[in-house]
């Protein structure tokens, strides 16, 4: 098999010896995307011949069809802006596109700087594909968002007619259903699709044809209107050119941005997520309110226990993400003047949060929230021992009188409802009534 890339990319292996996966692909495919894009606009700008054109972009569909995957080696890593990855890329298509020419009799060599990376740097080329790697990722998260809110909502029909305890600071607070308690849920992921949707405008901006620092020295006019195009039509995502290329190649606020909306994100079904673990605590020491569905073994030494595995994965997904978010945060405040230089590993950890992100929500959708079922008689149990029904009698009996019903059924281990019947302060289809209308 050919090894297509040179001495940068053998370079940049042995400066950044780190024990840490390889830059991910989906970035690679992406900045293939714009060096294609680029050799039609240097074409059109008369900067390249067309049989060397034709040459790399042959090259670059061979890269987006993964035919090239094991010559993008450079560690995800790295010092220099990302230029290593650049480098790597363009070594590839500069070898590959030679081979192509010479197996037409041509015989032309093509330059991974001088023709590959002509009009560009690595400064707007790897910021541009990193928006591109991320809009896509984006996109396949958010029907994934799409699938868990309708799931939650399924549930909270499903769920509705259950009456439960509703608690507040761990304690008994009122009378709600266990439907309603979904539907906040489906909600909230409703909220945070939203969110997601409204960062995407700002991935559409790319300060490619900015080159080195955004004054887009060395990329001509044509060059710039032809690779946009171009760009468009390859990738069919509405790209378009920064207002200021030059604020866009100092700032990574949109990826700091995106990783953050990740975040907020992930608070929410990690909420949602424990409040499942909780509801299904026990069998028998807990709330256990909800079934889940037996995964695996729950221990290796205490038989027929059963762990709440999805929505533990789930939590811990946030954790990453949150990790992540404070790296892509530290690396943007990082910037120094005119660049950005921090971007391998924001492009590094912003991937893999978005891959996790939908990975997660997929998950959680299916092995959790699809399957989980009602403990119905244990909702209702812990409501009719629980001191929620004291709000709904406040305004019959007023609070003095119901606080001290409460201190006695806690005393004497009865239920209000036992209390209020026993002291004869409301009838039975009273207080059904007045818990009915709550």
């Amino acid at each position: 098999m050919n090894t297509y890339y040179c001495e940068e990319t053998k370079r940049s292996v042995a400066n950044f010896p780190f024990s840490v996966n390889r830059v991910h692909l989906e970035l690679i495919y992406a900045i293939a995307e714009i060096k294609n894009a680029a050799a039609v606009a240097n074409f059109a700008d008369g900067g390249i011949s067309e049989e060397m054109k034709n040459a790399i972009v042959l090259a670059s569909d061979e890269v987006l069809s993964g035919k090239l995957n094991d010559q993008f080696v450079t560690p995800a890593l790295q010092g220099g802006a990302g230029t290593s990855i650049n480098m790597n890329v363009c070594e590839v298509l500069a070898a590959r596109a030679t081979e192509i020419l010479k197996e037409k009799g041509v015989q032309t060599i093509v330059h991974p700087l001088d023709h590959i990376n002509k009009s560009q740097s690595t400064n707007d080329v790897n910021p541009s594909g990193l928006k591109i790697a991320c809009l896509r990722l984006l996109r396949e998260l958010m029907p994934a968002v799409e699938e868990l809110q309708k799931a939650l909502t399924q549930k909270s029909k499903e769920f509705q007619p259950i009456l439960k305890l509703a608690r507040t600071h761990l304690q008994d607070a009122v009378p709600m259903s266990l439907g309603d308690e979904f539907s906040s849920y489906a909600a909230i992921v409703s909220r945070q699709l939203r969110y997601l949707r409204d960062i995407e405008p700002y991935l559409l901006e790319l300060n490619l044809g900015g080159t080195a620092i955004g004054n887009s020295i060395n990329a001509s006019q044509t060059y710039r209107k032809t690779v946009y195009e171009e760009l468009v039509k390859n990738t069919r995502l509405p790209l378009k050119p920064a207002a200021n290329f030059m604020a866009q190649t100092s700032s990574q606020a949109d990826f700091v941005a995106l990783s953050h909306a990740l975040v907020a994100y992930f608070v929410d079904i990690s909420k949602i997520a424990n409040d499942i673990r909780m509801m299904a605590s026990g069998p028998k020491g807990g709330f256990a309110e909800l079934r889940l569905p037996e995964m695996q073994k729950g221990s290796t030494i205490m038989p027929g226990k059963v762990n709440p595995v999805i929505p533990e994965v789930v939590n811990q997904t946030y954790y990453l993400v949150s990790g992540y978010s404070v790296s892509v945060t530290m690396a943007a405040r990082a910037a120094q003047f005119e660049l950005a230089n921090m971007l391998p590993v924001v492009a590094d950890v912003l991937i893999t949060s978005l891959k996790l992100a939908r990975e997660a929500t997929e998950l959680f959708t299916d092995k959790c929230i699809a399957v989980v079922e009602a403990n119905e008689a244990n909702c209702r149990k812990h409501l009719e021992e629980s001191t929620a029904y004291a709000t709904l009698l406040t305004p019959k009996l007023g609070y003095d009188t119901v606080s001290e019903i409460i201190k006695e059924s806690i005393k004497a281990g009865k239920t209000i409802r036992d209390l209020v019947l026993q002291k004869k302060l409301l009838t039975e289809k009273e207080f059904d009534v007045i818990v009915q209308m709550g």
